[in-house]
């Protein structure tokens, strides 16, 4: 099932290897993750073709994708399950 994107911040491609944004916390505080005792929020980060209206052309949004549930402790190919929820 296609889960709709959860837009949580935006910024700017300030040039070729740097880009500055800002995240809403509020929006990413149900997806934080533990692991390890850290915890962390997986984002995906996509250039804009064209600028909004601010100016802003980077669109960050939460990485919602969950592999599907493996049944055996090997997978299709028999290699271990990579255990890192990253």
């Amino acid at each position: 099932m296609k889960q709709d994107k959860i837009y949580c911040g935006s910024g700017k491609k300030r040039n070729d290897t740097w880009l500055s944004a800002t995240i809403n916390v509020d929006k990413i505080q149900d997806y934080i993750q533990e692991y390890n005792g850290n915890k962390f929020v997986k984002i995906n980060i996509n250039l804009k073709s064209e600028p909004d209206q601010y100016g802003k052309d980077v669109s960050i949004s939460v990485d919602t994708w969950k592999p599907e549930k493996v049944d055996s402790k090997f997978t299709h190919d028999n290699t271990p399950p990579n255990d890192l929820p990253f």
